[in-house]
């Protein structure tokens, strides 16, 4: 084995045992051998968290019509898409859906409301919706992604039985301001550390192939590292018309699988969760799985379609997983 192999066994050896790599490791690690370096992090994942996966799915419980001009969104106002605008949708949907899903045996569901913030009316409502679906079902995890959420907000949500928020980052801090110009980088960082305070969990992560490089990518993972994230969505970008990406290429499964490589060796604890655009992935992201993934949003995103629930279900458990959600999974902590 020659040098350059074996300083990926010894590095996936160190985060074994609790070594947190730096910035310029990730980066020399990012160019090394693909096979070599997709299964060092294929045996991270093995290593703290098993064979056990964390499967959710969400609804767009409030879509279009959003201020922000994120570049990459159909939601977004700014943007004439063909995307479908309506304010919160009736509990009586939201309440059916979930329980739909969880018969369907997935263990966590979330609701994802476009616009820059959840108003007192909307957060009232949906309060009142996950009360009733846990009166029918009351294992299951119920999150939120509702933008920049306030601190009592989030209380509130947490009181009415919400385990988890939902707010990705997107990108780097570098990149950032490229892609957003209607928020900032730290008003999502202050919504992730209100969320916390209120004794929340978080999940969030970003887009990748929005013509980033890949230390913007790495910067990002570091900065989820920072914030202690343990749910990392890792989305890649669906170009969709009339928005200013829409002429982007779609990134190959190689920098997919890197990309989710390098973030299980900097997230080595964390679930590496592929998201949006998984249409655009070889069998819907199969060898990610085996790459340091170790969870999926499955079924209708928002205004995407991936995977079916039930086709996720057969393919995971040809892989030898075990569907359940992050908070459960049984880590080894004995080497840490």
């Amino acid at each position: 084995m020659g040098d350059k192999l074996m300083d990926i066994f010894k590095l996936k050896e160190k985060v074994k045992d609790g070594y947190k790599i730096t910035r310029e490791e990730a980066i020399e690690l990012y160019k090394e051998d693909y096979k070599e370096l997709t299964k060092a992090a294929d045996e991270i994942r093995d290593h703290f968290c098993g064979n056990e996966f964390d499967m959710c799915t969400i609804i767009n419980a409030k879509s279009g019509k959003c201020s922000e001009d994120c570049k990459f969104c159909a939601q977004s106002a700014h943007y004439k898409t063909e995307v479908k605008e309506y304010s919160l949708l009736p509990e009586e949907v939201i309440i059916n859906d979930a329980l739909d899903k969880y018969r369907r045996k997935v263990p966590r569901y979330s609701m994802v409301a476009s616009g820059k913030n959840l108003s007192d009316e909307d957060i009232d409502k949906i309060c009142n919706i996950t009360k009733k679906i846990h009166e029918e079902a009351p294992e299951l995890k119920i999150c939120i992604s509702g933008g920049l959420i306030s601190e009592e907000g989030f209380e509130k949500l947490k009181k009415a039985g919400i385990r988890r928020v939902h707010n990705n980052l997107e990108t780097s801090r570098n990149y950032f301001e490229g892609i957003c110009s209607t928020h900032s980088y730290d008003q999502k960082i202050d919504t992730i550390k209100a969320a916390k305070e209120a004794g929340m969990e978080v999940c969030s992560g970003g887009l990748i192939g929005m013509g980033e490089t890949y230390i913007d990518r790495i910067d990002l993972a570091l900065e989820l590292r920072k914030l202690d994230i343990k749910s990392i969505p890792v989305n890649l970008l669906s170009p969709i018309k009339h928005t200013p990406l829409e002429d982007i290429e779609p990134l190959s499964m190689e920098e997919l699988n890197r990309t989710c490589a390098i973030f299980r060796f900097i997230n080595p604890k964390s679930a590496i969760r592929l998201a949006g655009g998984r249409s655009l992935m070889e069998e819907f992201g199969k060898s990610a799985f085996k790459s340091g993934a170790n969870a999926t949003i499955s079924g209708d995103l928002l205004t995407t379609k991936t995977n079916t629930i039930e086709d996720d279900l057969k393919m995971l458990e040809d892989m030898d997983y075990n569907i359940k959600a992050v908070d459960e999974l049984e880590y080894n902590f004995e080497t840490i």
